[in-house]
Formats: structure tokens, sequence, C-alpha cells
């Protein structure tokens, strides 16, 4: 197996649309050679624990509403493209992810990892739902057989912060600045949400060198 892996914050809506390109590829090739790992990167590391009002955070990013209407055009037109029940109008909160970080990791010891990551996804985007509430954490743990009471504890705890802020930091240190990241065989950096097609190039390559 070839290790893939993949930098993002779940609220990162080009996170999200290569996730579902890099999906359709792996559907494609069921017998594709990655072994994947999820790995956090906050968009936002100095937001309020309670996160903000998503309107009041995307114009204060964006200068404005012009600004944020502009800046966000092209995501809405791409994002309705690839996964159409995305609806960014039920989305009332811009989050602190540090938590929904901790779940991931978490889902990773279960074995669940990609799991969390689609749910947090689909929460978000489809959903609306508050990602950075840790009862809404609990809900999505319970969601993909996890076990919610568990996850409520250990949120309401200092469990694998310090773990979770030093991968965020060290992501950085290692010249990342934007996400989604991908990182093949630990050799190869593809930047972006990458299309579909240049992912089943890539594997039928790594397919056909594995075969060598």
């Amino acid at each position: 197996m070839i290790t893939l892996d993949i930098f993002h914050d779940p609220i990162c809506p080009w996170c999200y649309i290569g996730k579902t390109r890099l999906d359709r590829a792996l559907e494609a090739r069921p017998d594709h050679p990655f072994s994947i790992q999820w790995h956090p990167f906050q968009l936002n590391p100095t937001m309020p624990k309670e996160g903000m009002d998503r309107l009041n955070y995307l114009e204060m990013k964006f200068h404005g509403t012009e600004g944020a209407m502009k800046a966000y055009r092209p995501i809405i037109d791409v994002l309705h493209k690839e996964i159409p029940q995305a609806d960014l109008g039920k989305i009332k909160r811009t989050p602190n992810t540090l938590d929904a970080h901790r779940l991931v990791h978490w889902a990773g010891i279960d074995g669940r990892q990609t799991a969390a990551v689609s749910a947090l996804f689909r929460a978000y985007f489809k959903e609306g739902r508050d990602i950075g509430s840790r009862a809404v954490l609990a809900e999505i743990a319970g969601e993909i057989e996890m076990d919610p009471d568990a996850i409520a504890r250990l949120l309401e705890t200092d469990a694998d912060i310090e773990e979770i802020v030093a991968r965020d930091a060290h992501a950085r240190e290692r010249g990342i600045k934007a996400v989604p990241m991908f990182i093949i065989d630990n050799l190869h950096a593809v930047e972006g949400a990458q299309p579909t097609e240049l992912w089943l190039e890539v594997i039928d390559e790594l397919t056909v060198r594995n075969t060598l």
C-alpha cells in the first residue's frame, strides 16, 4: 500500500470538493494502492472557541458583503456542480474546528477516520450543523458507530489537544499554507481540489509501477 496523507479542515469547501473528486476515482479503481490518513489543518486557528456568526465572519474576512460574495461565488458554483446537495444557506456559524479534528483523530484509532471526515463534511455543508458544538460532535460519533458517550466525555477534557495543535503546526513548518494538500508516499505533493481524471491517472501509474 502507498500512503496518501491528506491535510484538511472540515469547514473547507475546497477540501470537500477535493475529497468528492478523489472518492470518485477510488470508486472507479477499487483496487487502488492508497492507504489514506487524514491530518489536521485549521483554516482559522485563532477562531474563538464558540465560533462566530457566519455572515459576520465572512464580512470581516472579505472586507464586507460585496467582498464575501465575490470571493465565494466561484466556490458556490463548483460546490453545487460537484455536490448538488450542499446548502451553504443552512450554515449559521463558522466553528472552531479543533474539537472536530480531535474527533477525526479518535476515529482513526477506531479505524473510522474517513467515515468521520465524510460525516463532518456532510453535517456542515449539507445539514448546516454546528460542528464546533461538542454535543453535535458526539452525535456524529454515534452516526459512524463510535461510542457517543465516550466521545462526549473525551471532548470535555483536554485529551489530545496538544497533539492536534502540534500536528497542525508541523504541517505549516513543512510549508503547507492551504488545504486540501495531498502527500503521496511522503514524496509527492498534490495541492488543491484536483479533478477526478488526474487521480485516475495517478492511480493507474502507481498500479503499473507496483507491478514492475
